[in-house]
């Protein structure tokens, strides 16, 4: 299974430099299809032309974000520089309280292989030049 993640600018920056490497979300229906092996494709926001491919080393269950941060320091799952407080906060605008109560949470937890950058189209057809 391929599970593609859109990031902001920032986010996607930390995931290729490769300090982040965790991606926590809300465990629902697309999530628990997700197994070890699986393949995330991040694409950078807006224009999407940036893209880093990765391989999903481990899943790890939890019953919320709260209980999930314990685990890893900030850099690993956001940027440097931030509280895990504000992170969790921060998750709020995107994950309910009853949704996580409803789904749980998944720390996926991931070794990038690929960087690629959206050279042109041709024929319709994007090409992908691999960078890294």
């Amino acid at each position: 299974m391929e599970m593609v993640v859109h990031l902001d600018a920032d986010i996607f920056d930390v995931v290729l430099n490769g300090t982040k490497t965790v991606e926590g979300r809300v465990n629902d229906e697309k999530r628990r299809m997700l197994k070890v092996g699986d393949k995330l494709i991040f694409l950078k926001r807006p224009d999407e032309i940036e893209r880093i491919e990765a391989i999903v080393e481990d899943l790890v269950y939890y019953d919320s974000f709260k209980d999930m941060i314990k685990d890893y320091d900030i850099e690993s799952v956001y940027l440097p520089g931030y509280s895990k407080e504000y992170y969790i906060e921060l998750l709020k605008r995107f994950y309910s309280d009853e949704e996580q109560a409803k789904y749980g949470v998944v720390a996926i937890k991931f070794r990038k292989i690929w960087y690629f950058v959206n050279l042109c189209y041709y024929n319709r057809h994007i090409l992908w030049r691999c960078v890294w």
